[in-house]
């Protein structure tokens, strides 16, 4: 699991919480069976979106990008987000990496 990067001397605003995980489809799913929400907002790399087909590139020709673009997920973020909330979205992780 990795989580978002936070440079030194800076403070994010955190308008999104996207981790990442090899295993994001099935952490999804077990997040979705304990009614947390969750969602892939970046499912492809930019490259590989019709909009840019017009620059020719094709899969494989930026893999760092194509593997985060399979490995992204985005956690519940929002103002009203209670620290209970946090917590259980927490432990639901931490039970999935136990697994």
């Amino acid at each position: 699991m990795i989580p978002p990067h936070e440079p030194q001397d800076c403070e994010h605003v955190y308008h999104q919480y996207t981790i990442r995980s090899e295993r994001r489809d099935v952490l999804q799913q077990h997040l979705a069976t304990r009614k947390i929400g969750s969602t892939v907002y970046y499912p492809y790399p930019l490259h590989l979106q019709p909009l840019y087909a017009h620059l020719g590139h094709m899969r494989g020709d930026f893999p760092h990008a194509e593997r985060a673009a399979q490995e992204v997920l985005s956690l519940p973020m929002y103002p009203e987000l209670r620290k209970d909330q946090i917590a259980r979205v927490v432990d639901a992780i931490a039970d999935f990496v136990k697994c």
